[in-house]
């Protein structure tokens, strides 16, 4: 008998009918790289990233806080209009309100605005399943078949567009910010396109195709909680209407934890501001929509600049450090015990 590996049994000896090929590979004879782990090489390795870790998180903590930022919290300084928003068949009643502030120093470069939400929980998995991307797409679906339960459709069997959960409780206010110079009001000039990603924009998020974007709709009716349908998102800019609307578009990306912001508007360059926001008395006017009374929720409006390395977050700069340290120590430590053992085996060899 004569298996793979051309070996031939001695007399007397059973043949191995499991043996594996005389390869280098099955024999485990491929050529490879030991690492050998000295004293050197460990604490170069330990040292060399701690201190590459420590300079990139000081760095960045550096630069997230040379970001100038203001926060205004509106959520008590409307509570006329939030109390009217608390009963929902007051829906389509309009209440505005007004909040002032002032810049003491001037705000340079682009600025962002966003909206903030505090103590609103997007990561609940029902609610993040809760749409259709098919219909996002611009699709014919049945969405009876989809995860958007229970914003599907009417008692009379219409359906909504856009259906589901997330694009039910889309954030809603309206927000305009306005400059105060010398007695007179001016509004400053505020972009509304250009702040989602490209690949929502161009690959995500689709309108029906028809020759307007109302009979594109027709036969659908909008979600409970919206004031108007999604064709007349943005009545002005017919390439940011329907579900391509950039305020849309950004709200059905949601967030991982119950404190978030998203990108609203962005000044526009031009006249006064031209180098950002001088310093001065502003005021938001606000179209208050969303109610966030019920869930003891909180609502923002910021106005920020941003850096090389994002916003003003620091939570990458602070890891970067942690971990720069930890190594650093872990470093120090594994240089005291090797000394120490250093010493013991000298003592014992004399």
């Amino acid at each position: 008998m004569k298996n793979k590996t051309s070996f031939h049994p001695q007399e007397g000896e059973a043949c191995p009918s499991r043996c594996p090929d005389n390869s280098a590979f099955k024999q485990q004879r491929l050529p490879a790289w030991k690492p050998q782990l000295t004293i050197t090489a460990v604490l170069s390795t330990f040292f060399l990233t701690g201190m590459f870790c420590l300079s990139v998180g000081v760095c960045l903590i550096l630069s997230a806080n040379s970001i100038k930022e203001i926060q205004i919290d509106y959520s008590d300084k409307c509570s006329d209009c939030s109390k009217l928003r608390e009963n929902s068949s007051n829906w389509n009643k309009e209440c505005h309100c007004s909040v002032n502030f002032t810049l003491k120093e001037d705000i340079l470069g682009d600025v962002f605005m966003y909206y903030g939400l505090q103590n609103f929980y997007q990561n609940h998995r029902r609610y993040v399943i809760s749409r259709s991307d098919a219909q996002l797409l611009g699709r014919n679906v049945n969405i009876g078949n989809s995860y958007c339960a229970p914003f599907t459709t009417y008692q009379n069997g219409t359906p909504m567009a856009p259906c589901g959960a997330i694009a039910n409780s889309m954030f809603n206010d309206t927000v305009d910010l306005f400059y105060n110079l010398n007695s007179s009001v001016i509004q400053v000039p505020l972009l509304k396109t250009g702040n989602s990603w490209w690949t929502d924009k161009n690959v995500k998020f689709r309108n029906p195709k028809s020759y307007n974007l109302s009979s594109a709709f027709a036969g659908t009716s909008r979600p409970p909680y919206w004031q108007k349908p999604v064709y007349l998102l943005d009545e002005e800019d017919e390439r940011n209407n329907g579900y391509v609307n950039d305020d849309f578009i950004i709200w059905m990306r949601v967030s991982a934890f119950a404190t978030f912001r998203n990108l609203y508007r962005r000044v526009r360059r031009i006249r006064q501001f031209a180098d950002g926001l001088p310093a001065g008395n502003y005021s938001f006017h606000i179209s208050y929509n969303f109610p966030v009374t019920k869930f003891k929720a909180r609502k923002h409006v910021i106005l920020s600049t941003v850096v090389w390395s994002g916003g003003s977050n620091p939570f990458l700069g602070i890891a970067y450090v942690v971990s720069g340290a930890a190594a650093t120590l872990a470093g120090f430590i594994i240089t005291a015990i090797h000394l120490k053992l250093r010493k013991r085996k000298t003592y014992f060899q004399k």
